[in-house]
């Protein structure tokens, strides 16, 4: 399932349905209890204070690691996966069972990707609990949220028409429509409690402090546990996929690309013996690895596309520059977002220029 389509809301793994899709070296990187995951339904003590849900999920990736946190008189819980049966039926065997009568206390989303707070609302609700999320993330799903509809917005067909997308992939997007979001995302509550860059969480005995991030999504927030040398990383780091970062219709000049590279440079200065806790994907050692690793290939995409730039190209003519097998329409949306944040971005630093013909971007290099 492409938890993309219908909304301008980009799923986790940036075309990476499978590893063969977007090359990344993991080369340096240790994973401490190798091939283990939970069952579904169960939790694993992983360290002191933190226990491990891998929630099932549809598609390829099918799973998101979720955060179950000893926190004072009951837990909290960090990212939720989607408003799906299994979803929701991981949860209630993991409430019948080793979370039987124990209360949640809080419900933190490192960012607004559905697969993240898709039952932040519903485990709120059946708790009595608050959301915390940063503000960026908070506002932009309440955005997206309230922008849901069943027609595709003028603006998106004019912004996939800008990419280079063909009178038959608009139509093809057009029948998907632009509602789905409001599927996968139960209702959140009207509040929330708001995390910023460098607060500390107390949670019982234990002190998690915020790190932020952006590129992939407005206002990630990792945590990090220095006493127990753990970090929960979303998917901010992965050790296996490059996550997505894509140029959106909400916000067009943005620079998405430019935000996620200053973001590792950032996280580089974290300790590079911390356990990784990723969304998906098996818990690792070596952040300094895969953190060069994934800014390394960005700036190797970059130079790619500035080489074939030497005639003008459209986002759609530089697929096959960064990605390693067809595009389908059932990806189309990623892979155009990923493209346009590569343009983007050598258009910001100056590398190439746009041209605008006919409503569409055609981009050179200098």
């Amino acid at each position: 399932m492409d938890i993309s389509k219908n909304s301008d809301i980009t799923p986790d793994a940036s075309l990476t349905q499978d590893d063969s899709f977007v090359a990344t070296s993991h080369k340096g990187l240790t994973y401490p209890l190798g091939a283990f995951a939970p069952a579904p339904g169960t939790l694993h003590r992983l360290a002191d204070g933190v226990r491990w849900a891998r929630i099932e999920m549809p598609g390829a990736l099918a799973h998101i690691n979720c955060w179950v946190l000893d926190d004072a008189g009951g837990v909290t819980i960090c990212d939720t996966g989607l408003n799906l049966p299994e979803c929701r039926g991981n949860w209630d065997a993991i409430f019948a069972g080793e979370l039987a009568d124990v209360p949640v206390t809080r419900i933190i989303g490192t960012h607004l990707h559905p697969d993240h707070i898709g039952l932040a609302g519903w485990l709120a609700h059946r708790f009595d609990a608050p959301v915390w999320m940063t503000r960026g993330e908070w506002l932009t799903i309440r955005m997206l949220w309230a922008d849901a509809r069943d027609a595709v917005p003028d603006d998106v067909i004019a912004f996939r028409r800008a990419a280079g997308w063909n009178g038959a992939q608009i139509a093809a997007g057009n029948e998907e429509g632009w509602s789905r979001i409001r599927d996968i995302i139960t209702p959140l509550p009207m509040g929330y409690r708001r995390m910023q860059d460098g607060d500390v969480l107390d949670l019982g005995a234990h002190r998690w402090r915020v790190v932020t991030g952006s590129g992939h999504s407005p206002e990630h927030a990792c945590l990090i546990n220095e006493a127990a040398g753990v970090m929960i990383a979303g998917d901010q780091v992965l050790p296996r996929i490059s996550s997505n970062v894509s140029l959106g219709v909400t916000e067009p000049e943005a620079d998405p690309l430019g935000d996620w590279l200053a973001s590792i440079e950032k996280l580089l200065l974290l300790p590079d013996d911390l356990l990784v806790l990723p969304a998906h994907g098996q818990p690792f050692r070596g952040l300094h690895a895969r953190l060069k690793s994934l800014r390394d290939e960005h700036h190797a995409s970059l130079d790619k596309l500035a080489s074939f730039a030497v005639e003008p190209k459209r986002a759609v003519d530089c697929f096959g520059r960064l990605f390693r097998r067809a595009i389908d329409q059932s990806i189309l949306g990623m892979a155009t977002g990923e493209a346009l944040a590569h343009l983007r971005h050598l258009e910001v630093t100056g590398r190439v220029g746009r041209e605008v013909r006919d409503g569409v971007w055609w981009y050179k290099a200098h």
